[in-house]
């Protein structure tokens, strides 16, 4: 389906077959338990350029309202569809939520970009800067997961559906992270990876792609 031949009524989401953010959302769409229609394009769609001034992916349209930022499409869901809560709803937690999805995109997410979206030209020098820095990273924050079965709660969160697609995409981007020292975030994935709202989640590409993946969940 081509965007410009897109439903109008409900959501209907312009996703990558295979991207991170686009699967972060997905993801939220799936545990919220929220139907959709989803319409697979790529960034370089010249439709999808007369819809959203930044070419990007994804974007999500209910009714009149288009939203292209991956962090707002996640809150405004959780705000407009009460069930099966991601967001906190007391100010200081909702804060600190939003602190760390922040703080991930600074980090996490730019490193993976440098990784994943033109890996046939990547220089290996930045490649490999990139995979030391984001290794590095996960495995200095192992504590982080080691007390809770989700990001430093109890219950899922909006914190586990923008991890758990760059998670799944660490072998790709060349990272192998050490299997006693990183335990905590391997039982994680194992958790993750095997909620049916996850698989659900993803495309027929990804779970081709990352099926191992899935199969050691």
């Amino acid at each position: 389906m081509s965007v410009e031949n897109a439903p109008l009524q409900g959501i209907t989401l312009y996703s990558h077959a295979d991207d991170f953010r686009s699967h972060w959302i997905r993801y939220v769409l799936a545990e919220k338990q929220i139907k959709y229609n989803l319409i697979i394009v790529d960034e370089e769609d010249e439709d999808l350029a007369s819809l959203n001034p930044y070419n990007q992916l994804p974007m999500m349209i209910e009714n009149e309202l288009k939203l292209f930022n991956t962090a707002i499409i996640s809150e405004y869901l959780d705000d407009r569809y009460r069930q099966n809560k991601l967001y906190a709803d007391a100010p200081m937690p909702r804060a600190e939520q939003r602190q760390y999805i922040w703080r991930f995109e600074q980090d996490w997410m730019k490193l993976a970009d440098i990784m994943l979206r033109h890996p046939d030209t990547l220089n290996e020098e930045n490649r490999v800067k990139a995979q030391k820095q984001l290794r590095d990273t996960l495995i200095s924050l192992t504590p982080l997961f080691q007390h809770f079965p989700y990001f430093m709660s109890e219950q899922l969160s909006i914190l586990d559906c923008m991890l758990a697609p760059i998670f799944l995409r660490l072998k790709s981007m060349g990272i192998e992270l050490p299997a006693q020292h990183c335990r905590p975030i391997h039982l994680y994935c194992q958790r993750i990876f095997s909620r049916p709202a996850f698989i659900k989640s993803m495309t027929l590409q990804e779970k081709n792609r990352y099926g191992m993946s899935l199969a050691k969940a």
